[in-house]
């Protein structure tokens, strides 16, 4: 046989059951057990059918593609949570049309209208900040789902980490490893995730100095390190607002003397593995699970389009990942 031209009808044929059966369980729909779904997937694996997109899209109305778009640039959120959505959409083969709209309004209503004109069965909206953000547009044909970034409508779907549970893991851990005297250095004072982790750090514990607020750089780092020093702050542990942050105070550290984490425990955020791989010692952070993140709003997004949608926020924990930083004393 040429395997490349088996039909739905061969893949029925070996799996055991009718070729409508074969469809439905190849596209994801009707209701079967588990194991006639796995078994017909095998028969096509083994046949190695591929589905007649065009034909798929005219019987189910829908184009099994989703766009996502995003205000990252860089990619630092974006692409983990890509691979999360891919991870999800894929098992229903479905594709996903990645759109940058660079923090520009009108760029972002282009790739909008760009997307449904190639009537998407759903979007993505993300970013690189968690602040809410107004919704992507009013009385659209497909769902919408936002993930990392959340909707300022309450009726929209948005897919979050839980910031305040990743600052609460970071201070216990470094009270669990004997530090007392915990300092947090952090991002501008009006920055959404800033005021979140701050105000749970300073739930959990009476922190050494008042917060520090800068910019969300390995310069800001450093020149909090300085300032905690030169300002005579009594502090042994140091749990920073992110990974460029905290790269920045073990530099301003080194440089003074203190060694980490002998005198000084340091936490960072976010577990960007170019910043706390690169930091001496490696730093131990708070993860946010980009990819879970990604996989969740895509499967959300998914039962959105099957007729089942969401509303309202949907929180994702965090966890810790400890490294040399803040080895046990």
């Amino acid at each position: 046989m040429d395997r490349r031209g088996a039909t739905i009808s061969e893949v029925a044929a070996l799996a055991g059951v009718s070729t409508g059966t074969a469809s439905k369980a190849l596209n994801g729909r009707g209701t079967m057990r588990p194991e006639t779904r796995l078994r017909v997937r095998q028969a096509a694996d083994q046949l190695g059918f591929v589905a007649n997109a065009a034909a798929r899209s005219l019987q189910t109305g829908r184009t099994y593609t989703v766009g996502m778009i995003t205000t990252d640039t860089i990619g630092r959120f974006s692409i983990p949570l890509l691979i999360g959505a891919e991870d999800a959409l894929g098992a229903g083969q479905m594709s996903v049309f990645l759109c940058d709209a660079r923090d520009d309004p009108i760029r972002e209503q282009y790739y909008l209208r760009t997307l449904l004109s190639r009537n998407v069965d759903g979007i993505i909206v993300t970013g690189r900040r968690t602040q809410a953000r107004a919704p992507i547009g009013a009385g659209l044909p497909v769902p919408v789902v936002y993930a990392f970034i959340s909707s300022a409508d309450p009726r929209d779907c948005s897919v979050v980490p839980d910031e305040a549970d990743g600052a609460r893991r970071a201070i216990r851990h470094l009270l669990d490893t004997g530090r007392r005297r915990i300092a947090h250095v952090t991002g501008p004072e009006h920055h959404h995730s800033a005021q979140v982790r701050g105000a749970a750090a300073a739930a959990q514990t009476d922190l050494a100095a008042p917060i520090l607020h800068g910019e969300w750089t390995e310069a800001w780092g450093r020149q909090a390190a300085g300032i905690l020093l030169s300002g005579g702050a009594d502090f042994d542990a140091v749990f920073c607002g992110n990974d460029q942050i905290a790269r920045g105070v073990a530099e301003g550290l080194r440089e003074a003397g203190r060694d980490v984490p002998g005198q000084v425990a340091l936490v960072g955020f976010d577990n960007w593995d170019v910043m706390v791989d690169a930091s001496r010692p490696a730093l131990t952070s708070i993860d946010m699970d980009l990819e879970g993140i990604g996989r969740t709003a895509a499967e959300v997004l998914l039962a959105a389009i099957n007729g089942a949608p969401l509303h309202g926020p949907i929180t994702r924990p965090c966890r810790l990942v400890p490294r040399a930083s803040t080895t046990t004393r």
